[in-house]
């Protein structure tokens, strides 16, 4: 898990043991993540989050959609409009999902 979001982040993890890391993201949000197989309390949902990730823009969705196809990145969903903007999922090694997005701009009535 360490790896995998090491390289998906860009970034190394400010705390980190055989079954947890931690991140410190741009926005100062802190990202806590356990291994499914020895987090206590057993963790029984499967793949039981989303992760987002706000983009700047469909271009740079579709740069990280081919560079996480390239590292080999379960597919979920294919990149597609939605109501909220341009999108794709792929999945972690746990199963929880990761949306990549660049948020719609409001129409002006």
């Amino acid at each position: 898990m360490l790896f995998f979001y090491a390289e998906l982040l860009g970034k190394s993890p400010v705390e980190s043991s055989p079954t947890f890391v931690m991140f410190v993201l741009a926005s100062g949000v802190m990202l806590g993540l356990w291994s499914k197989h020895t987090v206590e309390p057993v963790a029984t949902a499967p793949g039981g989050a989303e992760l987002a990730f706000a983009v700047a823009d469909n271009h740079a969705v579709h740069a990280l959609y081919t560079k996480w196809l390239q590292r080999g990145l379960v597919i979920m969903q294919a990149p597609a409009t939605m109501d909220f903007g341009y999108t794709f999922v792929a999945s972690d090694p746990d199963g929880h999902r990761l949306r990549v997005f660049a948020p719609s701009t409001p129409s002006v009535s």
